[in-house]
């Protein structure tokens, strides 16, 4: 036996009323139509609700037993309701941002603070992003923008602004030969041609061009790289190169996550700049989503 929740409430109202015109008022409802609902009910209960004649209309002891429990069912239904539209308003503001790393760079509250002027019931959620995926989550939909570094797989698939454009330096054990060499170079840097026979930290091969582009490979030339391991956070990186695994070139803005303890960073020649942006998919016109790309749009260009 399946009963509406209207039923219960059609049937609670008039309990209340205990007048079939006045609650059929109440329930925007035509008073014959609302007779017909309670006598269905009933006709599904297997008894009567309500003793009627033309003076009154009263609960039964059936009618009395429900009524508590239409009560609850119906109070239990509005909390239903009211939580469902809570959760519909938390994810049509919610914001999720995807990165392998913290940005920093002041990145992350310049454009909070550009998104909340614009939409104050936004809600930025951060989410940490393994670097095997290198469009922090846009791919498979878990972020909704998203600081990556160029270039992107699939690259016609985002759009982006670019918020950093930095040198690559070169990280390496402290005892390593380059570093004296960096030190007595007039501007502390080495060439990439130095590098050339170092075993390098790659990034999973899932990365795609990104994997590529940290490995240098439009500076190599003929000359294969040599993987000395494959890391996937900040935290395996300054191991592996402590370690003498390997080398790996990261932009100087995030020289910072690796280089303590035995880990040194030196400038790097001959390699192009790393350009950092916040990017989402070409297909997603969600307003808080094109606030937050125009918000690092304009945090790229400066104040305005």
């Amino acid at each position: 036996m399946d009963v509406h929740g209207r039923d219960l409430r059609y049937f609670a109202t008039v309990a209340e009323e205990l007048n079939f015109t006045r609650a059929a008022e109440r329930l925007f409802v035509s008073q014959p139509a609302l007779s017909k609902q309670i006598r269905m009910l009933e006709k599904q209960l297997g008894t009567s609700l309500f003793h009627r004649d033309r003076r009154s209309v009263r609960l039964t002891a059936t009618g009395e037993a429900l009524l508590p429990h239409a009560r609850e069912l119906l109070a239990s239904w509005q909390a239903a309701q009211a939580a469902v539209e809570d959760a519909k308003a938390a994810e049509r503001h919610t914001l999720v941002i995807g990165m392998s790393t913290s940005p920093g760079r002041g990145l992350l509250p310049a454009l909070r603070a550009r998104l909340v002027s614009l939409y104050p019931d936004a809600r930025p959620v951060l989410r940490q992003v393994n670097w095997a995926d290198p469009s922090a989550g846009l791919a498979d939909g878990s972020s909704d923008v998203a600081f990556v570094w160029l270039p992107l797989p699939d690259d016609e698939r985002y759009r982006y602004a670019i918020v950093a454009e930095e040198p690559r330096v070169v990280a390496l054990p402290y005892g390593h030969s380059l570093v004296a060499r960096a030190a007595a170079d007039h501007e502390g840097a080495v060439d990439f041609a130095d590098l050339l026979d170092e075993p390098f930290l790659a990034l999973p091969p899932e990365a795609g061009p990104l994997r590529d582009y940290w490995l240098a490979l439009d500076s190599r030339g003929d000359r294969a790289p040599r993987i000395g391991g494959v890391v996937a956070s900040a935290e395996e990186t300054h191991e592996a190169i402590a370690n003498g695994q390997g080398v790996a070139l990261l932009a100087a803005g995030n020289a910072s996550l690796v280089v303590r303890d035995e880990v040194i960073a030196v400038p790097v020649r001959g390699v192009s700049p790393s350009r950092l942006a916040v990017a989402a998919r070409t297909d997603d016109e969600r307003p808080t989503v094109l606030a937050y790309l125009a918000a690092a749009e304009r945090v790229a260009t400066g104040p305005s």
